[in-house]
C-alpha cells in the first residue's frame, strides 16, 4: 500500500514528478517479486475527482511478466491522455492512475485456482463513493463455510465460493450498513445533497467495521483495503501468522509484507520500519490521519516460521541472522553423520536460497575445529611442522553445483521429463576426491523431495563421493498448511510418505485405518472440538527413523553412493527463530481450530483417494 499525504503538486516540486506514488508502488512490487508469482494487480483511488469522472482505477494481468504488463498498460493510458504536466490540479482530478491511494498485489496461488478473476485487487462497485471497496491481501480462511453461511443468512447471494470473494462481500455489506447508519444520522441533522455525502465519508471508521466482521474469521491473513471515498487500511490476523510492516511520515504511508522491501524503496534503516502487531490495523482516513488500532485480542503469537525460512527475503537483518543460526544449529548432527572426519568432507549448498544457512553451518563447524585445534595443541609438545599441520586444518567448502536457469522441463512424457530434470544443475568436477570424500549439501527445506530424487542426488553422485549427506535447514514438513502457503496435500510430503511406508514395512497398517476412522468421525463436529489425529501416523517413529526412510526413498537405483538425510530439529528451529513460533507444518500444532479440521480432512481425502485408485 502507498498513501500520499500531500497534494500531487508537492511531489512534483520536491521529487520532479506527480507520479511519485505510482513509481514507489512499482518499486515495492518489483522488490517483492519473489519466486512463483503467477499474476499481479494494482488499484488507484483519486480523492478529488469530480462527479462524472472516474475515481477508481484497476489493472490486473497473469503470467511471470504481469508487473511489466500492468505498468505498461498504465503508461499507455497516461500517454494517450492529453494533459499539461505542469497543471497538477487537473492531473489530480483527471489523469488515469494519478491519485493519492495505491494498492499492489503479487499473486502466489494457494488454492489451485487460476485465472484473471482470482488476481487481486478485488473491486466492489457502487454509485456512492464511500460504498466502493477495493480489497487485496495475503490470506487463507479455514472456515469459509461458516463465513459463507453467515453472509447468506444476512440476505446476500455471493456469486463465487472462495474466501477472497466472500470476505469482499462480507466487508462490503458491513460498509453498506455503516453508510446507511451514517446516512440516517446526517439526515436527522438536516444535511442534504453533497453535504450529506461528505458527512458520511468523513465519519466512516473502518476499524469498527473490521472489529465486527472479523469476529468469525479463522485463518492467517493480512488484508488491505481502500474505499472509494479515500479511507485505507491494512489488518493483520490476531495470531500474527502472516507478516506486515509499515512506515509513515508527513509525506507518505507505506505497507508491505517484507521489511527490506520498504527499506530499499524508501531509503530507510531497519529501525524506521515498524511491524504491524497481530490483531492490529493501520488506518489512513480520507483526511490523511494515520492511526494504528487494536481490532482483536491476540491469544498467542503464531507468526509463521516457514515464512522466515523459505519465502521472505534474506536481506532482512533478522531473517539473515535466523537463517545463519539454523545452519549453525545443524553442525553437531552433521559432525556425527561424517564421524567427525572433516579432513575427508566437502561442504556445499543447493539451491542459492540455502546460502545463508550454509554460512551458519560453516561457522558452527569452524567453531568445533577451533576447539579441536586448541585441545590438540594443549595436549603435549609439538614440532614446528606439527603445529603448522594442526593450524592448517580447515573446513572444506566448494560450489559443487550450479543451476542451469535456461533449462525447463517442458516435455510432458514422464520419462523425458525425468531425464531433463537430471540436468537442471551442472556439476563442478574435481571438487571431491572420488570414493574418499563425504559430500554434505545443505538445502533450506525438503518438502516433496522430487528434485532431490530426480536431479540433485543423481548429479552429486557423478562426483563419486564416499557418502552424500543432504541437510535440511528446516524440520521435516509433516503437515499441510492452510494459512496461505501452497502446501495443502498430504500425499505430496516425503516425510508423510516415509511414515506411511514405515507403518507398512512393520505391519502396522492398522494405525492408518484407525487414524482414518477417527478423522472421519470428526468431520461433522464444530471446528473447536476437533483434534489433530494425523499425529498418530508419526507417533511410532523417531525423527531419525523417518529421515532414514526418506533417504532410502529418495535414492534412485542407479545412485552408487550412500545417501543420508539430516533434518533440523524442532528445538533447533525454535532456538534459531524464537520470535516466530508458528511451526504447524512440522509439529501439527495448528494455532486456530480450523487448522485441525483441515489437516484431518486432508488425511481423509488422501485415504479415500487411494481407495478410489485401487477401486
Amino acid at each position: 500500500m502507498v498513501r500520499l499525504l500531500k497534494p500531487l503538486s508537492y511531489y512534483k516540486e520536491k521529487y520532479g514528478t506527480v507520479m511519485y506514488g505510482l513509481n514507489k508502488l512499482y518499486l515495492l512490487m518489483e522488490k517483492q517479486h519473489n519466486r512463483g508469482q503467477e499474476g499481479a494487480g494494482l488499484s488507484c483511488v483519486k480523492l478529488n475527482a469530480e462527479p462524472g469522472e472516474e475515481y477508481i482505477y484497476r489493472e490486473r494481468a497473469l503470467g511471470t511478466n504481469a508487473i511489466q504488463e500492468i505498468f505498461g498498460n498504465i503508461k499507455k493510458q497516461i500517454e494517450e491522455t492529453d494533459c499539461d504536466w505542469d497543471d497538477c490540479e487537473w492531473i489530480a482530478k483527471h489523469l488515469p492512475f494519478a491519485g493519492e491511494l495505491y494498492m499492489g498485489h503479487l499473486r502466489y496461488s494457494t488454492t489451485g485456482k487460476s485465472g484473471l478473476a482470482y488476481v487481486h485487487p478485488f473491486l466492489r462497485r457502487n454509485n456512492w463513493r464511500a460504498r466502493n471497496l477495493v480489497l487485496c491481501g495475503n490470506f487463507n480462511m479455514t472456515n469459509v463455510d461458516e463465513i459463507f453461511n453467515h453472509i447468506v443468512s444476512k440476505g446476500q447471494h455471493p456469486r463465487i465460493y472462495g474466501d477472497t470473494f466472500i470476505i469482499l462481500e462480507q466487508l462490503g455489506h458491513a460498509l453498506d450498513m455503516e453508510n446507511e447508519r451514517l446516512y440516517k444520522e446526517a439526515k436527522a441533522e438536516g444535511l442534504q445533497g453533497l453535504e450529506l455525502s461528505r458527512a458520511i465519508e468523513d465519519r466512516i471508521e473502518v476499524e469498527n467495521i473490521l472489529k465486527e466482521t472479523s469476529k468469525i474469521w479463522d485463518g492467517g491473513y493480512v488484508i488491505c483495503g481502500q474505499t472509494g471515498s479515500g479511507d485505507m487500511f491494512a489488518f493483520r490476523d490476531p495470531m500474527g501468522i502472516r507478516p506486515a510492516f509499515y512506515y509513515y511520515d508527513d509525506e507518505v504511508v507505506v505497507v508491505a509484507s517484507e521489511r527490506p522491501v520498504i527499506q530499499t524503496s524508501m531509503y530507510l534503516d531497519s529501525c524506521q520500519v515498524n511491524e504491524l502487531e497481530p490483531g492490529h490495523c493501520l488506518v489512513v482516513t480520507k483526511a490523511g490521519k494515520v492511526k494504528v488500532c487494536k481490532i482483536a485480542d491476540s491469544p498467542k503469537n503464531a507468526s509463521c516460521s516457514f515464512e522466515r525460512i523459505y519465502f521472505s527475503r534474506g536481506s532482512d537483518k533478522d531473517i539473515y541472522m535466523e537463517r545463519k543460526e539454523l545452519g549453525h544449529n545443524l553442525s553437531e548432527q552433521i559432525l556425527r553423520s561424517i564421524d567427525y572426519d572433516l579432513e575427508h568432507t566437502v561442504f556445499s549448498f543447493i539451491p542459492n536460497t540455502a546460502e545463508v544457512a550454509f554460512y551458519g553451518m560453516i561457522e558452527g563447524l569452524d567453531r568445533y575445529l577451533t576447539e579441536k585445534k586448541i585441545e590438540m595443541l594443549t595436549s603435549g609438545h609439538f614440532s614446528k611442522s606439527q603445529i603448522a599441520g594442526i593450524l592448517s586444518m580447515k573446513v572444506r567448502s566448494e560450489k559443487v553445483a550450479i543451476k542451469d536457469i535456461k533449462l525447463r522441463t517442458f516435455i510432458t512424457e514422464d520419462s523425458s521429463r525425468d531425464d531433463l530434470a537430471a540436468h537442471v544443475y551442472d556439476i563442478t568436477y574435481g571438487t571431491v576426491k572420488p570414493e574418499v570424500d563425504n559430500l554434505v549439501v545443505i538445502d533450506d527445506s525438503i518438502v516433496r523431495g522430487t528434485t532431490l530424487k530426480q536431479s540433485i542426488i543423481k548429479i552429486l553422485d557423478r562426483l563419486h563421493p564416499h557418502k552424500i549427506i543432504i541437510v535440511s535447514s528446516s524440520p521435516q514438513v509433516r503437515y499441510p498448511d492452510c494459512y496461505g502457503i501452497d502446501m495443502s496435500r498430504m500425499g505430496e510430503f516425503i516425510a508423510f510418505k516415509a511414515a506411511i511406508q514405515l507403518l507398512k514395512d512393520r505391519g502396522m497398517e492398522h494405525v492408518i485405518d484407525e487414524t482414518y476412522r477417527k478423522c472421519k468421525e470428526q468431520q461433522g463436529l464444530p471446528k473447536e472440538q476437533i483434534v489433530n489425529y494425523v499425529k498418530d501416523i508419526y507417533a511410532p517413529f523417531t525423527q531419525e527413523e523417518v529421515s532414514a526412510k526418506i533417504a532410502d526413498m529418495l535414492k534412485a537405483e542407479d545412485v552408487k553412493s550412500e545417501v543420508e538425510i539430516v533434518y533440523q530439529t524442532l528445538d533447533g528451529l525454535h532456538r534459531a527463530i524464537p520470535n516466530h513460533p508458528g511451526d504447524w507444518y512440522f509439529s501439527g500444532d495448528y494455532p486456530t481450530p480450523g487448522g485441525n479440521r483441515l489437516v484431518n480432512n486432508a488425511f481423509v481425502y488422501y485415504c479415500e483417494g487411494l481407495a478410489t485408485k485401487r477401486g
